[in-house]
């Protein structure tokens, strides 16, 4: 069944956190510029243009949401809650930080039909916590994450990378202990330097030297290998192309680009292809239509730096976690891991 979201942007004014990545304006005197009339119309805008036969979760993006009042978390859930009570809805889905969640807090969420909360977790190196301004002991996390499974809510992580005081290995590290969170989702961000952020003085005066591109791609695809090895299901790579960030005056700097997650995939593969080309000296590939362009990359990029060696075959015999190689069938997971002496069964010839 296709899954759906319907989206509703809050803005928390109320925020006391200064994280130097966030823009979020402050407004004294209001916690958030939604009201539970916005989130009735939206529901219902949404609920006349999706097919009825789907899964349709009300997704509350952009802030805290945890961090509002208790008083105004309850009659935003409540507003849901009415539609999931009369099945037109299936669930809600919120981010958080990870200090911000407690055992009374999730068991409020359980019982408005929560049914997934993403821990704006950014970096599991308190160091580079404390140079983002946004600290947080790593046992709050730990805690955080398992209340949230323990109600049974679906846990969500985000990573960014390339964050002030961050390095290709304490990313990497950060990886590594999310897979020992054992989330259900993941969301991995490359950071980007926003406008009327303390990140983007931090960039205009020398003090922070955002990742390039290339090596965002280099240092994300370790990250999405480990991550989707494990079976985290890795829900979004970069942040999703919008009007505001294809504003070049909003984005100062930084590895943004509208299909990032291609480029780390398309890497994946051809680091998997040129070490088998290394060894074997051809590349004879099979592989189901469906993933022809993983193959070649962006802009046939894989093509070209493989050359006339590269010979694709497509077969749709192949299920879509398969590749054929020389006569050697691999699985995705072996291509994630470059287990090129072990290839799968042969099983799809």
């Amino acid at each position: 069944m296709k899954h759906y979201n319907i989206p509703i942007f809050i803005s928390h004014f109320g925020c006391p956190n200064d994280c130097v990545f966030c823009n979020q304006k402050k407004i004294n005197g209001r916690e958030t510029d939604v009201t539970t009339e916005d989130i009735k119309n939206i529901i219902e805008t949404y609920l006349k243009t999706l097919p009825k036969k789907s899964k349709k979760e009300v997704a509350f993006f952009g802030g805290t949401f945890t961090g509002i009042s208790i008083k105004l978390q309850e009659e935003y859930l409540s507003v849901v809650f009415e539609y999931i009570k009369n099945g037109l809805i299936d669930g809600i889905r919120l981010s958080t930080r990870p200090d911000y969640i407690d055992k009374k807090i999730v068991d409020m969420l359980k019982r408005y039909g929560v049914t997934t909360v993403e821990l704006g977790v950014q970096s599991l190196d308190e160091k580079v916590l404390i140079k983002t301004h946004r600290f947080y002991p790593m046992e709050k996390v730990y805690e955080a994450a398992k209340l949230i499974k323990e109600a049974g809510i679906e846990l969500g992580i985000q990573l960014m990378l390339g964050l002030p005081g961050s390095t290709d290995e304490s990313d990497l590290a950060s990886a590594i202990k999310t897979v020992e969170l054992k989330p259900d989702i993941a969301r991995i961000y490359p950071t980007l330097v926003i406008k009327e952020t303390e990140m983007a003085d931090m960039f205009k005066n020398g003090s922070y030297i955002p990742l390039s591109l290339e090596e965002a791609v280099k240092r994300c695809k370790k990250i999405y290998s480990l991550l989707d090895y494990n079976d985290i299901n890795i829900v979004r790579v970069g942040l999703q192309p919008t009007e505001e960030l294809n504003d070049n005056e909003n984005v100062l700097g930084g590895p943004f680009h509208p299909a990032f997650r291609e480029l780390v995939v398309g890497e994946i593969y051809y680091d998997f292809l040129k070490e088998i080309y290394d060894r074997e000296k051809k590349l004879e590939v099979e592989i189901n239509e469906k993933n022809v362009s993983k193959i070649v990359g962006i802009n046939k990029i894989n093509r070209e730096k493989l050359g006339k060696d590269l010979v694709i075959k497509m077969n749709n015999m192949l299920e879509i976690d398969r590749i054929k190689i020389n006569e050697k069938i691999y699985s995705w997971k072996q291509v994630l891991r470059g287990e090129i002496n072990e290839p799968s069964d042969n099983k799809y010839q």
